[in-house]
């Protein structure tokens, strides 16, 4: 990736790795699109304990974020495991900060959307992507989703919603990602490239 090449960020948190998965195949599809690169990134964890740290680069995995990588991103693609139909802590800590952000407007425009895996299959993928939406809104940027001209929409028998890629990774041993899922998710990758390289022009 050329240091100045304008580039779709794709922002996750993942306890399990299937967060982590998607984000990887959300990358693939960006890296479809002639002349947009895919930079992934994570947050790290909160902690009650106010004593807690953690190292400034990850042990494994992503990099942690900052925000210039947000300011800077042509596009942007938020991943979270559901919680109680909602983001996880980590990464709505991360959005919390980003108020100077939309005081000076750096993400209006620009497009984005959200991708999600849940434990149970009707535990809340669908609230939990549109509730990571709402600041997306809040920021003005561009919502982006998976059309249903994506045929692996109506064949999956796991996850993926028209809101987004999603991953019904169950609750007991931790299910792969399909391929219906890879594929929904390489689509919503492409897609949010190639709306990122037309509102850019």
């Amino acid at each position: 990736m050329a240091a100045d090449a304008p580039y779709i960020l794709v922002l996750y948190y993942s306890r399990t790795g299937q967060t982590a998965e998607m984000a990887s195949q959300i990358a693939r599809g960006v890296s479809r699109v002639t002349g947009m690169d895919a930079r992934i990134r994570t947050v790290p964890s909160v902690s009650p304990d106010t004593e807690a740290t953690l190292p400034g680069v990850p042990d494994q995995g992503a990099p942690y974020v900052s925000k210039a990588d947000l300011a800077n991103c042509a596009g942007l693609a938020i991943g979270s495991p559901t919680r109680f139909g909602n983001m996880a802590a980590p990464l709505k800590y991360f959005l919390d900060s980003t108020g100077d952000l939309w005081l000076n407007g750096a993400l209006a425009g620009k497009p984005a959307g959200a991708f999600t895996s849940t434990g149970s299959l009707h535990g809340g993928q669908e609230s939990t992507l549109l509730t990571m939406m709402m600041p997306l809104l809040h920021h003005g940027m561009v919502l982006c989703g998976v059309p249903y001209s994506e045929s692996a929409l109506n064949e999956t028998a796991s996850g993926g919603t028209p809101y987004g890629p999603s991953h019904w990774a169950g609750t007991g041993e931790q299910q792969a990602v399909t391929d219906h899922e890879k594929t929904i998710c390489q689509t919503f990758g492409e897609r949010l490239a190639r709306l990122a390289v037309k509102l850019g022009d």
